[in-house]
């Protein structure tokens, strides 16, 4: 059995990399969509008020507010070290690890040189500058370095922190640290060298007493097993009207702390992913109707997507037996919120403190296998509710990649879509931040040299035509009669299945030409590469490029891939040639020209119910060769001649470079 389950865990993450594939990838080179930072960012945070248009971010010793719009800093405030404390080794560097909305001004806290510290900021536009008007103490609520783990949230007033109170890490909690209500924090068996992942507020608009925060996290397994994973991820709950205990027993103690296990995996498979990486709540307008979209890894490099709902996670806390307790249970139930918690009865508290583990595990809406599994390694998750224009609601994934991309997937039911990969910067970085801002359809992302702001309506991505802007399957996007737009009612969409019958009957080209998209940036321009026109080659008037080749040399025919999600092919005198992908480009290769190999060529696109030619060759027979220079037999060359002749579509390779074409056929082979 365990060398089943062993060989399940090798092949797994392959059999299923079919569902890894985006749709189109592009990148994100505009300047005007980037802030560049001076100096190397190791740590980002950064904050976006809800309802608000503000979006702040920290770095090491700054603070500054930027325009989502514009790409422009706004505000800005230096926040050098304070104390003239000694940093013993390393740079003395004020990392900013908190920025919140707290007692109505901005209130940051930083490693501060290893003694962490926190300041009350106020604006002091127009003047495009703050100014402190209060510190404090920030233990417990920012950690020494910025490696350790730490969170933070504001709810009705009160600051709610998890952070190290030592500076080796040690005495991680979560805990109530200011505001109107009582500090209070946890008892320390409650959790095993946890990692804490994000925490929310939950509203309950019509029962606020019994609104509650949920603390997302991982922490040791207790199973020591070799068959177990080292991490075990969770979420607990307080009760935000949590007062702690009474002076005789857990005084300043959470006294409605439960947790229960995160289920994401294959049960049937026994494969699960249990290390947890990010969360991203998506609140509704009756609370039970919240999603939690959570994002796993595991310890095969898997990465998987589970969602939650609010209603599941609560109805475990509500009603599983604890784990470890067989006696009766007491009233009022533990967890269970109350207005006055220091009068609470021993018998109850007892539970808390000893019995905080749920019995029953919470599984996702989807039981039986996570909504989305892959290959990458995902480390931020975002999701976006978008109101397509036939006025039904998608949820659109936005995941971010530890090699600086982002995936943008379609929710469609149960199964995932990937629109597009977008790479935001020209080489690998680390995406250390990411916040969306909903309402302007932005994605705003930290990486270590730059802040790039995506904009989720690309829809200039889409933009050839009708059938290209439906196969998008975007909801962000729609077709109008002023081309793929960003969606408006009654623009032409097919969301759920992406067929292009819904698109008008009109008298398109077939043979597509080179799209002038300046802002699409596809990576497939990018890649092909620019060769000056040869006498060998020419494009006539239908648009279709004429090559005129002698007998026996070598000869590929290139067509740009723009989906890869389509079905590319070549055709000729009736039969069809599958592609030969090589990065962005479809490729068919001829060792050597015969007479059979002459006539017209169609690269063919073949994508749901809809099929375009790409790009039309014509190989004609050269008879008289113009150039005495190229030998097209020849016997032992000495050395290649590095030549080769790119036209349309075509290339023509000469017999000085046959071992380059060799190589090509390997190399194409092998990429395959």
């Amino acid at each position: 059995m365990k060398l089943f389950v062993f060989l399940a865990l090798i092949n797994f993450p392959f059999t299923r990399g079919v569902r890894d594939i985006p749709r189109l990838i592009l990148r994100q080179d505009r300047i005007d969509n980037r802030l560049e930072y001076n100096v190397h960012q190791n740590h980002t945070v950064f904050f976006h008020p809800e309802d608000s248009d503000e979006l702040y971010v920290g770095g090491t010793d700054f603070v500054f507010q930027i325009d989502v719009e514009c790409s422009r800093i706004i505000e800005l405030f230096p926040l050098s070290t304070t104390g003239g404390q000694t940093c013993g080794e390393g740079p003395c560097e004020n990392v900013i690890t908190v920025i919140q909305k707290f007692q109505d001004s901005l209130f940051v806290c930083g490693t501060n040189g290893n003694k962490p510290q926190c300041w009350k900021l106020y604006s002091q536009m127009p003047n495009h500058t703050h100014e402190i008007v209060e510190s404090y103490e920030g233990t417990g609520l920012s950690p020494y370095v910025y490696s350790q783990n730490a969170l933070s949230l504001t709810v009705e007033g009160d600051l709610y922190a998890a952070a190290p109170l030592y500076s080796d890490g040690s005495s991680l909690q979560f805990r109530r640290k200011a505001g109107s209500r009582t500090n209070v924090w946890m008892y320390n068996k409650w959790v095993t060298e946890p990692t804490f992942i994000s925490a929310c507020w939950v509203r309950r608009r019509e029962e606020p007493a019994n609104e509650k925060i949920y603390i997302f996290f991982r922490e040791k397994n207790s199973d020591s097993s070799p068959e177990a994973d080292p991490w075990i991820s969770r979420v607990a709950q307080v009760c935000k009207v949590d007062e702690g205990g009474s002076k005789r027993f857990f005084q300043n103690m959470w006294t409605s702390f439960l947790k229960a296990r995160l289920v994401c995996g294959i049960p049937n498979e026994s494969l699960y992913f249990n290390r947890l990486q990010d969360i991203f709540v998506l609140h509704a307008e009756e609370w039970r109707d919240s999603q939690v979209y959570a994002l796993f890894t595991s310890s095969w490099n898997g990465t998987a997507v589970c969602v939650y709902s609010m209603a599941e996670i609560d109805r475990i806390f509500q009603n599983s037996p604890f784990k470890g307790y067989n006696e009766d249970i007491p009233n009022p139930r533990p967890g269970t919120c109350v207005p006055n918690s220091k009068d609470l009865p021993l018998a109850t508290v007892n539970v808390i403190k000893d019995h905080p583990e749920m019995t029953d595990w919470i599984h996702p809406i989807q039981p039986y296998t996570p909504f989305y599994i892959s290959n990458y390694y995902y480390t931020k998750i975002a999701v976006d509710r978008v109101q397509a224009a036939d006025h039904t609601m998608h949820n659109v994934l936005l995941l971010a990649t530890d090699t600086g991309m982002i995936h943008k997937i379609l929710k469609d039911g149960f199964k995932p879509f990937i629109i597009s990969e977008t790479h935001l910067s020209n080489h690998s970085d680390v995406i250390r931040s990411m916040k969306l801002d909903s309402r302007k359809r932005k994605l705003v992302v930290g990486l270590s040299e730059q802040i790039s702001i995506l904009d989720l309506q690309r829809c200039q991505d889409y933009n050839v035509s009708c059938a290209e802007c439906v196969l998008a399957r975007d909801p962000y996007c729609a077709w109008t009669e002023a081309g793929c737009r960003p969606t408006v009612p009654g623009g032409i969409q097919n969301i759920n299945g992406g067929q292009t019958n819904v698109c008008p009957k009109t008298a398109e080209a077939e043979i597509a030409e080179e799209p002038k998209m300046p802002t699409s940036n596809r990576t497939r321009r990018d890649t092909q590469p620019s060769h000056p026109p040869s006498p060998s080659s020419s494009r006539n008037a239908l648009g279709v490029s004429v090559h005129s080749l002698p007998l026996d040399v070598p000869f590929y025919l290139s067509c740009p891939i723009d989906s890869y999600h389509a079905h590319y092919s070549w055709e000729h005198l009736g039969t069809t040639h599958p592609c030969l992908r090589l990065q962005a480009s479809c490729l068919h290769l001829i060792p050597s020209m015969q007479t059979e190999h002459y006539g017209n060529y169609r690269c063919v696109s073949k994508e749901r119910d809809y099929t375009r030619v790409v790009r039309e060759v014509r190989a004609t027979q050269l008879l008289n060769n113009p150039n005495p220079a190229v030998i097209t037999r020849p016997l032992r060359p000495a050395r290649p001649m590095n030549r080769e002749t790119k036209t349309n579509g075509g290339t023509a390779v000469m017999a000085g470079r046959f071992g380059t074409f060799a190589a090509l056929a390997i190399l194409v082979r092998l990429l395959q």
